[in-house]
């Protein structure tokens, strides 16, 4: 169980890194209240954009508007007016008055009047202004009702962004006596006809908390919601507005005063007469003034009044929640567990080509269904009455996603300067996984190993100018490279023209036989394509043999920490390099081993036949197989071209010594071109007193042509060229000035039964001068 896990945490080690890292920098940003302006945004979205409540019958304004300043032709409202309102409106009845203008000072005419009514009305509420730096800043309010015990703090809290979002319902004033809010005094007239009036419940020796019946009203904490740092100064709970502006009944002042109310309009309601006119400058804006486009509307002082008393009716006779928070350490958690929703999410898509449009597509989509979620469900939230943060979790989302997509970028491109450049994407990607993947050192694995070379390439490119050889090999193993990576191979190296390639390091599918051999079919098949742009560049066909071997190896990070590469030693690369050696130009050839590996799979191979050889540095012989096709899922085949072969008129004498590896035997040997095809050629050994050794099928020599002039052991003459006589097959060779005879040719003994003392070769490098020569010794062979 403990190495699962251990290996999960490293696979998952950016998630696990970048989650909690990144979900802290943002919880300290949003202490230190750089993201309280974006939660209040969306605070004020969420709150105008939720279903509105119906309008609350329970509570009607009386509104002060021009109209009534004009009819009463005054700039302010008097007090007998004031006093004629109240007391047409007590005379139907009401629980509760609340009056929204102070009164500390009298308004003539009929300010004795005035205070008769303040005197006689129990229910009535008046107001006063507690909050204030200094006396100029609070306002006492009517004396009457102050000894009445009928004033209740008026006083709204506006935040920085001057929105009101907050309302108190209870305030120290100067002395240290705690104020109650106009809101809750009115509250509690109307709750108390129903027995659910409002409760102190003490909390420990000097706090309490408001109650109405069974509710309990929550105080707002400094941090509560998307608030860092607030003044929660007083006692204050977070309004939770039915819907934005006139949201009650609204009446003026004068249809009050004229008796244009029906009877029992005011019964059992609270009522508050309020300034309605934009001459008081009387008026806030709130959440449902943060419209998106358009004009801000503002609310008036006397309707937040009434949105606040609503909101404690409405929790206490209608079981509606009151607005909540989560505890800073649940808000936290939020913040965090979005952050790993974020970086695992762009774990979770960081395979493919990251620089491709469809992978772009998938990490914006995932981001904006993520978006999405988060402000849905965090709406969703707001509709149940809980207010929990956005922003914060929104920018540690986002920020974890853009981290883990920049360090797949750039774990992919170390990678990439590791491993080289020629690395599939999937592999890519599964290194990262790996703890393995850019760890310095190295690991015994069992894997299946690719190498390929071009025949005769080194004795061509010393004829060419060195950028035609980087064009021809740049263009061969560009080929090859699309090949490789197509069937997931690691290229390991490129050494001339010759590549070598892992199957199953450093990473593991479970089928490297099959794709090795795949790939090494589809590698001589591409050769056509190769060959056709060499023709009309003007050179000679080129071709290729492959090796292929399986066997444990050390692979690993080989190197310093400045420099490093991914490579393989071991004795089954160099057995690699020793079965690819016994090919021919077309060949794919495969160890018993591998062999063995495909035959367990139940690979659908075709097998042209078997050969025991004895490799150099290998104590038993093996056998090696050669490879003509394999069946589905990939379904290649090999092609073969028959050798057609044209007898020469005149044989050509010829001279040969054996290669032993890279050492060319001193002693030479004659014999005589007697046939030729494209690629091979019949040669009949001259078996005389220095007789030639035992020529071993896939032995290689190293041939030069014998000038007619000299005897077969006397070597050519520097600088000469064919004797060409009139009527001579070559008759019409223009080969200028070049000898032909010290050309080096190059072949291979092959299997195939010939005529006794003959043996059959393949052509493994001929240069140029000698290949046209010997095409024009046989007319017919194709060039």
């Amino acid at each position: 169980m403990w190495p699962w896990l251990k290996k999960q945490a490293w696979n998952w080690r950016v998630v696990l890194i970048a989650t909690p890292a990144l979900a802290g920098t943002v919880i300290v940003l949003r202490l230190l209240g750089a993201l309280q302006v974006g939660e209040w945004f969306f605070y004020d979205q969420f709150m105008r954009l939720r279903p509105d409540l119906a309008q609350d019958d329970r509570i009607a304004i009386v509104g002060v508007d021009e109209g009534d300043y004009r009819l009463l032709q005054m700039g302010q409202l008097p007090d007998g007016a004031l006093a004629d309102a109240i007391a047409a409106i007590q005379a139907q009845n009401p629980r509760a008055i609340g009056l929204d203008f102070y009164r500390n000072l009298p308004v003539e005419p009929g300010h004795d009047r005035l205070l008769e009514v303040f005197a006689n009305s129990p229910n009535l509420v008046g107001i006063r202004k507690v909050v204030g730096e200094s006396d100029r800043e609070t306002v006492s309010g009517s004396e009457t009702l102050s000894a009445l015990n009928q004033l209740g703090s008026n006083d709204i809290l506006v935040d920085g962004d001057s929105r009101v979002r907050r309302g108190l319902i209870a305030v120290g004033d100067s002395t240290g006596e705690w104020v109650a809010s106009f809101s809750v005094l009115l509250a509690d007239l109307y709750l108390s006809e129903e027995d659910k009036g409002a409760n102190f419940i003490p909390v420990g020796e000097s706090d309490w908390h408001l109650q109405f019946g069974d509710v309990t009203l929550p105080e707002f904490q400094a941090n509560d919601g998307g608030y860092i740092g607030a003044d929660a100064g007083g006692k204050q709970i977070l309004i939770n507005y039915r819907a934005g502006s006139h949201t009650f009944e609204l009446v003026s002042l004068r249809q009050v005063l004229q008796g244009q109310l029906p009877p029992d309009w005011a019964k059992d309601r609270i009522i508050l007469i309020g300034p309605y006119s934009e001459a008081d400058k009387d008026y806030f804006y709130v959440p449902h003034s943060s419209a998106l486009v358009g004009e801000s509307t503002p609310m008036y002082g006397v309707e937040i009044h009434a949105q606040l008393t609503s909101q404690i009716l409405s929790a206490v006779l209608d079981d509606r929640p009151l607005l909540g928070t989560w505890p800073e350490w649940g808000e936290n958690l939020w913040i965090l567990a979005w952050s790993g929703v974020g970086a695992t999410s762009a774990w979770l898509l960081r395979r493919g080509n990251s620089s491709s449009p469809l992978h772009l597509l998938k990490h914006l989509g995932s981001n904006l269904f993520l978006v999405g979620a988060l402000v849905g469900g965090s709406f969703w939230f707001f509709t149940e009455n809980y207010w929990i943060p956005v922003l914060p979790p929104l920018l540690a989302g986002m920020v974890s996603s853009l981290t883990v997509v920049g360090y797949v970028a750039q774990s992919a491109g170390s990678i990439r300067k590791t491993f080289g450049r020629y690395l599939s994407a999937e592999i890519v990607e599964t290194l990262l996984e790996s703890p393995e993947g850019l760890k310095m050192g190295g690991e015994r694995r069992k894997i299946t190993i690719l190498t390929s070379d071009l025949r005769g390439f080194t004795a061509t490119a010393e004829r060419l100018p060195p950028e035609e050889v980087i064009r021809i090999l740049n263009f061969y193993l560009g080929h090859m490279a699309d090949i490789i990576t197509h069937y997931r191979g690691t290229i390991d190296e490129f050494m001339g023209d010759g590549i070598l390639v892992l199957f199953g390091a450093p990473t593991t599918y479970g089928d490297e036989a099959e794709r090795s051999v795949a790939c090494a079919i589809a590698m001589q098949q591409i050769m056509e394509t190769v060959n056709v742009q060499m023709e009309e560049w003007g050179y000679s066909d080129l071709d290729m043999g492959i090796g292929i071997n399986t066997g444990e190896v050390v692979v690993g990070n080989i190197g310093s920490v400045k420099r490093t590469k991914y490579g393989v030693v071991g004795s089954q690369v160099n057995l690699t390099y020793r079965i690819e050696s016994y090919t021919t130009g077309g060949q794919v050839l495969l160890s018993e081993t591998t062999y063995q590996e495909l035959q367990a799979a139940k690979a659908n191979l075709k097998i042209l036949g078997t050969k025991e050889v004895q490799p150099k540095g290998v104590k038993r012989p093996i056998l090696i197989y050669d490879v003509a096709g394999i069946g589905a899922p990939y379904d290649l085949v090999l092609r073969r071209d028959a050798e057609v072969y044209q007898e020469l008129t005149t044989p050509s004498a010829i001279r040969y010594a054996v290669l032993s590896g890279k050492h060319v035997d001193d002693r030479l040997y004659p014999a005589h071109l007697i046939s030729l095809s494209r690629k091979q050629a019949l040669v009949k050994l001259d078996l005389g007193s220095d007789f030639p050794p035992e020529l071993e099928p896939l032995v290689n020599l190293k041939i030069n042509l014998v000038d007619p002039d000299t005897t077969a052991m006397d070597g050519p003459t520097p600088g000469s060229t064919p004797t060409l006589t009139p009527g001579d097959p070559s008759h019409d060779a223009n080969l200028g000035n070049v000898s032909i005879y010290t050309e080096d040719i190059y072949a291979k003994v092959l299997e195939d039964p010939a005529p006794e003392g003959c043996i059959y070769l393949y052509f493994t490098a001929k240069p140029p001068i000698v290949a046209q020569y010997l095409n024009q010794l046989s007319r017919r062979v194709p060039d």
